[in-house]
C-alpha cells in the first residue's frame, strides 16, 4: 500500500495505491486504488484496457462521462460505475468538480457487472443517498490505510456492500407515486406466490386474479424483483423442497406434491438442474 498526495496545474488528488495479498488477488474482490480528486482547472481523463472496475461519486461540481459511445452529463450526487476494460473518459469544465473514487477487481467481477447491466444498471445514475456512498468510500479508505491483519477481508466486505448498494439503487431509483403503487401490486403477487406455491400457478391465472395484463405483470415483477415470475416460483419451491429433504422423512413423491410439482421424476430433474445434485444426493449430503 502506498499513499500519495498529488497536485499539478489541473488537479489536487490524494490516493492510496493498494496491493492485495496473493490470496485476495486470486479469490476476492479486491482494492486496487482509492482516493479523492479536486479539479483546479478544466481537464479530461481517458482510460482503456484496464483490468479494473471504477466507481466514483461526484461530490460537488459537474462534468461529463463518455462511455460506449454515449455522453452523460454529471452533477453533484451522481454516481458512475463502469468496466474499465472498455474505453471511457470523463471531464469537467466550468463548474469544476470534486470526486471520490475507487478502482477494484476480482475473479468474478465480469459476471457481477454483466448481471448489473442485465438488471438495468446504468453507467451513471443519481444517488438517492450520496451519504451512503461517501461513508463506504471513507470506510474503505480507512481500512486500506490500516495495519489490520484481516485487511483484505474487511475490504472485500465493504466492496461487496458497495456492489449491493449499486445493484439495488441504480436498478430501482426513487419513482413517482405511480411507481410506488406498482411496487405494492407486485409485492401482493410475490406474497401470493409465497403462500400458494403448492398449487398449480400459471401466468394467465395470476393476471386474471390480480386484474392485470400478463405481459405487463411479467415486466413489472422482473423490474422489481430481478427474476421472472416463473423463476421466482421455482426458487420458492426448491427452497421448500430443500427444507423437507433435510428435516422430514417424506418420500420424493410426497415432497414433489408439497412443492407444487406432482411428478417426482420432473421434480428430481428440475432440482438437479438448480442444485447440481439429485434430491437424494442433497438429502444424504445434509
Amino acid at each position: 500500500m502506498e499513499k500519495s498526495l498529488f497536485q499539478d496545474h489541473q488537479v489536487d488528488s490524494a490516493r492510496i495505491l493498494y496491493t492485495p495479498s496473493v490470496f485476495a488477488n486470486a479469490n476476492l474482490i479486491h482494492l486496487q486504488e482509492i482516493g479523492t480528486l479536486t479539479a483546479l482547472k478544466p481537464h479530461t481523463s481517458r482510460r482503456e484496457n484496464l483490468a479494473s472496475y471504477l466507481f466514483f461519486l461526484v461530490k460537488s461540481g459537474s462534468g461529463f462521462l463518455e462511455y460506449e459511445g454515449t455522453v452523460y452529463p454529471l452533477a453533484a450526487g451522481d454516481c458512475v460505475f463502469l468496466d474499465c476494460r472498455k474505453s471511457y473518459s470523463h471531464r469537467t469544465e466550468g463548474d469544476l468538480w470534486e470526486l471520490g473514487w475507487v478502482h477494484f477487481f476480482g475473479p468474478n467481477m465480469s459476471a457481477i457487472y454483466k448481471k448489473y447491466v442485465e438488471r438495468g444498471g446504468n453507467p451513471c445514475f443519481h444517488a438517492q443517498d450520496a451519504g451512503a456512498y461517501e461513508a463506504l468510500l471513507s470506510e474503505l479508505h480507512a481500512i486500506a490505510d490500516s495495519s489490520s491483519y484481516v485487511r483484505d477481508m474487511k475490504i472485500y466486505e465493504k466492496l461487496t456492500a458497495l456492489l449491493a448498494l449499486l445493484m439495488e439503487e441504480s436498478w430501482q431509483p426513487a419513482g413517482s407515486a405511480r411507481a410506488s403503487a406498482q411496487k405494492r401490486d407486485m409485492q401482493d403477487i410475490k406474497e401470493y406466490l409465497d403462500g400458494h406455491y403448492r398449487e398449480k400457478i400459471s401466468l394467465d391465472a395470476l393476471a386474471e386474479r390480480f386484474y392485470i395484463n400478463k405481459f405487463y405483470l411479467s415486466r413489472l415483477f422482473k423490474n422489481q424483483f430481478g427474476v421472472s415470475v416463473s423463476h421466482y416460483l421455482l426458487q420458492v419451491r426448491i427452497t421448500h423442497a430443500k427444507w423437507l429433504l433435510r428435516f422430514s422423512a417424506l418420500s420424493m413423491e410426497e415432497i414433489s406434491r408439497q412443492c407444487g410439482m406432482n411428478d417426482a421424476n420432473y421434480f428430481s430433474r428440475i432440482f438437479k438442474k438448480v442444485e447440481r445434485m439429485t434430491p437424494g444426493e442433497f438429502r444424504r449430503l445434509w
